[in-house]
């Protein structure tokens, strides 16, 4: 795939924002990493949780027209069947059946559409059907399940029922190989996108396994990746990509021609704006505080300028696209998640 400038006139436009930080249970979310959309609408979030709040861990449930917090499941950090330990990654199934990695339970949970436990699959090793800190996860139209095996540098590939259909990648930066895989996504053809971490670049594969292209190589410049987390795909074959190193989201034709870059346009949510209309001190340092301050030299780097300016992405960790080709990304330092649509 090339990486040169772009000629379309490809653009997105900014929806909303929805999320507020919370050290509670209930309506707020605590460093998201993941969305996934039942086939009713509803937005499913997963709360990864900082080491100090893991009892926070759940998959929250809203809506996005009227951003009402519907509810949420998981019982916060351990190894029960409805608890987490390092929640990454969720992705529905045809049935409405939920998946979620846990690197560190080296499993993969599943839920139904009420967040009721149904099963898991949780062998770990480094076997066929094992996992080593499973990351990304992606389920196609035919109900293919594939699983970023992230410290076995691998993709595996399941049924829904659990069956180990196959494998492919290992340690190594050439094609074909990995090194810290992390998300993962499938397209209209069924062919499989790879955010290949460490070696900042996305790999295009067949749904067996075998290498299509490449794109991307470590940089800051257009076309270029730091660490990228996530990757989507839409209806017309572009690519999305959550460069989390960079604090930016990257689009991408079907060829891997660079079409633009997102830094993040967030407003106010509701939810903040509703604590902010009970709480009228925070309202009022809120609006002495410059929210888009000018840096000094030293402190221009993408994650300095993104912690300092809040309308920009901060910890942008996943890029998923809904039934509407509405494009979500999650990050998680700042709780929330920016709404985009193509225009």
């Amino acid at each position: 795939m090339s990486t040169n400038a772009a000629t379309s006139t490809f653009t997105l436009e900014y929806v909303k924002t929805i999320g507020l930080a919370t050290n509670q249970i209930g309506r707020g979310f605590i460093n998201p990493y993941d969305v996934a959309f039942s086939h009713d609408g509803r937005i499913f979030v997963l709360n990864h949780c900082d080491s100090a709040r893991k009892n926070l861990m759940r998959v929250g449930i809203v809506n996005l027209d009227e951003e009402e917090y519907l509810g949420e499941f998981g019982k916060g950090s351990g190894t029960g069947d409805d608890q987490f330990n390092s929640p990454v990654a969720m992705a529905f199934d045809t049935q409405d059946r939920l998946y979620v990695t846990d690197e560190l339970n080296h499993r993969v949970t599943i839920f139904d559409a009420s967040g009721k436990f149904l099963h898991k699959w949780d062998a770990a090793g480094s076997g066929d059907g094992e996992f080593n800190g499973p990351a990304g996860i992606a389920v196609d139209r035919e109900d293919h399940v594939y699983i970023v095996d992230q410290h076995n540098s691998r993709v595996q590939k399941f049924t829904t029922a659990g069956k180990y259909l196959g494998q492919w990648g290992e340690l190594g930066s050439r094609p074909g190989q990995f090194n810290l895989p992390w998300g993962v996504t499938t397209d209209a053809a069924g062919d499989v996108y790879v955010a290949d971490w460490r070696n900042d670049r996305v790999q295009k594969f067949s749904p067996e396994g075998q290498f299509m292209a490449s794109f991307g190589e470590s940089g800051t410049g257009d076309g270029q990746f730091h660490r990228p987390s996530a990757v989507a795909v839409d209806a017309q074959g572009y690519v999305y990509v959550a460069d989390w190193g960079n604090e930016r989201v990257q689009v991408f034709d079907a060829r891997g021609v660079f079409q633009l870059q997102l830094r993040g346009q967030a407003t106010l949510s509701k939810w903040a704006s509703d604590y902010l209309n009970v709480n009228p001190d925070e309202q009022r340092t809120r609006e002495m505080s410059n929210l888009i301050p000018d840096l000094p030299p030293h402190l221009n780097t993408p994650h300095h300028i993104s912690s300092q300016t809040e309308p920009y992405f901060w910890g942008p960790v996943s890029v998923r696209l809904d039934g509407h080709g509405r494009l979500f990304v999650t990050e998680s330092n700042r709780h929330r998640f920016q709404v985009y649509q193509r225009s």
